[in-house]
C-alpha cells in the first residue's frame, strides 16, 4: 500500500527526534532571529534541513511552510502545503528541559488533513488524520466536557489575563497554567489533560496547524481569538490569536473575549 501524509508525518517525526536528541543537553549553537523572532539552534536547523529534504521528496508536489524556512509564497499556488516547526519550545530545547516537540502538519486548501506532535524526550506521539480521530501513542484522545470557568483548568500565558483582551475588563476566574511549546499545548487538550487553551497574540500557523487537527478529531472546538474557524496556508502565516476547547467551554471563552 502506497504510504498514507500521517504515515510519512509520524516517521519523519521520529527521525527528527533522533537528530534534535543528538544535539539536546550538548550546549548546541544557538543564535538570535531578527526582529525579536526568539532564538534558534544548530539543533533546529539540523532538523529543518532533514525535513525539508524527506518530506518534499515523498510529496514534490507540495508546498512548503516552515518556521525555520524562507517563506516562499508560491507555496500559496499548491493544493497541499507542508506545516513545519522542525523544534516547537526551543527556548526549553536550549535550557534542557524535555518539553519540546516535533511538529509536522499538512493542510489541503486551508484545513489541515494529517498531523504529528512527537516529543521524544517524553515518549509521547500524539497524531491525527482529517476524519479518522486523535491518538496518543495509539490510544484514542477525547477532550474535556467542562463548561464553567470556575473549576477549568486552562493553559495560558499572563498576557491572556490582561484587561483589554476581556469585555468586561477583567479576565475570569480560572486556574492557569502553562507549557512552553503551544503544540503541545494543544496536544493535551486533545488529551484532556486540561480543559482549554488560549493564547490572544498573532500566532504562527507552524505552532497551531498540527495541534488544531488533534484539538478537532478529538471532539473539541479550535478558532481564532474572534471565534472564526482557522484557516492555514495564509500569505501572512500569523493568526488572530488562538483558542481551544470542548464545544461549550469554547463558547463560553469567545463570549467573554474582547472582539478585537
Amino acid at each position: 500500500m502506497p504510504e498514507t501524509d500521517l504515515d510519512l508525518l509520524i516517521k519523519a517525526a521520529r527521525a527528527s527526534g533522533e537528530i534534535a536528541k543528538k544535539f539536546f543537553q550538548t550546549e548546541p549553537k544557538t543564535w538570535d532571529k531578527d526582529d525579536g523572532a526568539g532564538p534558534v539552534t544548530e539543533a533546529d536547523l539540523a532538523v529543518n534541513t532533514y525535513l525539508e529534504d524527506v518530506l518534499r521528496t515523498a510529496r514534490p508536489e507540495y508546498g512548503w511552510l516552515s518556521e525555520e524556512s524562507l517563506d516562499d509564497t508560491k507555496r500559496q499556488s499548491n493544493e497541499y502545503v507542508f506545516i513545519i516547526d522542525p523544534i516547537d519550545g526551543t527556548r526549553s530545547f536550549i535550557e534542557g528541559s524535555r518539553t519540546w516537540a516535533h511538529s509536522l502538519a499538512i493542510a489541503r486548501e486551508g484545513r489541515v488533513t494529517a498531523a504529528a506532535v512527537l516529543l521524544p524526550m517524553r515518549d509521547l506521539m500524539f497524531s491525527a488524520a482529517l476524519d479518522q480521530g486523535a491518538t496518543l501513542n495509539g490510544r484514542p484522545l477525547g477532550v474535556t466536557g467542562q463548561d464553567g470557568f470556575e473549576t477549568s483548568e486552562i493553559l495560558a500565558t499572563r498576557p491572556a489575563l490582561q484587561s483589554h483582551h476581556w469585555r468586561a475588563g477583567t479576565a475570569p476566574e480560572f486556574s492557569r497554567h502553562h507549557r512552553p511549546s503551544l503544540a503541545y499545548r494543544l496536544a493535551l487538550i486533545a488529551q484532556g489533560r486540561f480543559d482549554a487553551m488560549l493564547t490572544l497574540r498573532p500566532s504562527w500557523e507552524w505552532d497551531i496547524a498540527a495541534g488544531a487537527l488533534l484539538v478537532s478529531e478529538a471532539g473539541g472546538t479550535i478558532s481564532d481569538k474572534t471565534g472564526r474557524s482557522l484557516k492555514f496556508n495564509n500569505v501572512d502565516p500569523r493568526l488572530n490569536g488562538v483558542v481551544a476547547a470542548g464545544l461549550n467551554l469554547h463558547t463560553k471563552i469567545i463570549d467573554k473575549l474582547a472582539a478585537t
